[in-house]
């Protein structure tokens, strides 16, 4: 069940942190703004933000990072413990060559599909990035909550500035991401129950 969880959390965290964003839509320093950033101080829709202002944005913004971060936390030590990582994430050696022919087979280049167990190679990859950028998101996000405090990991961040892009850009990810999810499950709905529970048993 948690890993059904982070969608209603990250719906939450995405919502709240729109609203905190529309305080300062710019993302340049001192009011400049990244050449690449083809929004500048647009506003996202009203719909999309939850808050209403400032300050509420931020109270709902902070109490689920702490529910969404301890279900990340409690599913790496899942992971860890019960040695699921071997089959559920990324190793290179035993995955990079399924994971292209699963893209050229989802691509059309490819007519028939690679052979697979629980996981396919391009899974693990999606599965394993995750996990990444939520790391990623959970740093990204002290620096913007004490940038002074975390002089160093702000340092490593590239600055206050850069770490609010890496969020935003974390988040657009991370929401990507979800929403293929979602069509996956329903374009193969059968998945939905090994989702809810955890899936077949090694050796099943």
């Amino acid at each position: 069940m948690s890993h059904w969880l982070n969608v209603p959390l990250l719906l939450i965290m995405a919502a709240s942190g729109l609203q905190i964003l529309v305080a300062y839509p710019l993302l340049g320093p001192r009011g400049r703004p990244y050449g690449w950033y083809p929004f500048q101080g647009v506003s996202p829709p009203e719909w999309t933000r939850l808050g209403d202002w400032l300050a509420g944005a931020r109270h709902w913004h902070f109490a689920f990072a702490w529910f969404l971060t301890l279900n990340g936390v409690a599913y790496v030590l899942y992971l860890a413990l019960s040695g699921e990582w071997r089959r559920r994430l990324f190793l290179p050696r035993r995955d990079t060559r399924n994971a292209l022919a699963t893209l050229a087979f989802y691509l059309r280049v490819r007519r028939q599909a690679p052979t697979q167990g629980l996981y396919n190679g391009l899974q693990r990859l999606a599965y394993t990035g995750t996990l990444a950028l939520g790391l990623l998101a959970v740093l990204s996000g002290l620096v913007l909550y004490k940038p002074v405090q975390l002089g160093a990991l702000t340092a490593l961040m590239g600055g206050y500035d850069a770490a609010r892009a890496v969020h935003l850009i974390v988040l657009a990810l991370l929401a990507l991401f979800t929403v293929g999810h979602i069509v996956m499950v329903l374009l193969h709905p059968r998945s939905l129950g090994e989702m809810v529970t955890g899936g077949r048993k090694p050796d099943a």
